[in-house]
């Protein structure tokens, strides 16, 4: 049925705060036309090898106590070096928090957030992946991100804390692959909005070089 093909990663076992059961049922729902969906938990899936036959990784790690192997980290970093498509959600960024160099491939690296709370979000320029995305709000965690300066990102969403706009969604590319990053992600409600899962499905299409 499928081309394409995607990986998923998170915790089932052993997450501190972001259980992918129930993410998982809602990624695969919205890519279901467009690319097939392998969901698991295996840090080394990330090594280059495993990752190869795959058109984009999608990353829902939530190791805010554990990092990455060496092997794992240079894995990912040359798979989308050489083309491949990378997808970060939320807590994704975790994985960047003890290995500099998967902060640099994502754009930035976590930084704390205020409590859960509505919160607003707005477009921000034109980009293929924000297409007819409307302004919404979500119970979401406002990360606070510490930006890479080097990354040549543009800013795809923002959201609004207190009086300020905030990035909360952004790509770049990274060699020859595309990297796409979104903050709201904190739970499986998040991923039932409309405007989310269009954001996400048109990103998968956008990080894979699938036809729109």
């Amino acid at each position: 049925m499928y081309n394409k093909k995607s990986i998923l990663l998170g915790d089932y076992t052993h997450p501190k705060f972001h259980p992918l059961q129930g993410v998982d049922a809602q990624i695969s729902y919205i890519l279901n036309e467009v690319i097939s969906v392998q969901c698991s938990e295996n840090k080394n899936l990330l090594l280059l090898e495993h990752l190869k036959p795959f058109d984009l990784c999608i990353c829902y790690f939530d190791l805010w106590d554990d990092q990455v192997s060496k092997q794992q980290t240079s894995g990912l970093l040359s798979y989308v070096s050489q083309g491949g498509g990378l997808l970060v959600l939320h807590n994704g960024l975790s994985l960047g928090n003890r290995r500099y160099e998967l902060a640099q491939l994502m754009g930035g690296r976590f930084d704390g957030h205020p409590p859960i709370q509505p919160i607003s979000f707005r477009v921000s320029g034109e980009h293929p992946v924000t297409e007819g995305v409307e302004p919404f709000e979500l119970e979401e965690e406002p990360y606070q991100i510490q930006f890479d300066p080097l990354t040549e990102k543009e800013v795809l969403l923002e959201y609004k804390l207190g009086e300020d706009w905030y990035p909360a969604a952004w790509t770049h590319e990274y060699g020859l692959g595309r990297v796409v990053y979104f903050m709201p992600g904190h739970h499986e409600p998040t991923f039932q909005h409309p405007q989310i899962r269009k954001l996400i499905l048109q990103a998968a299409r956008w990080a894979a070089h699938l036809p729109g």
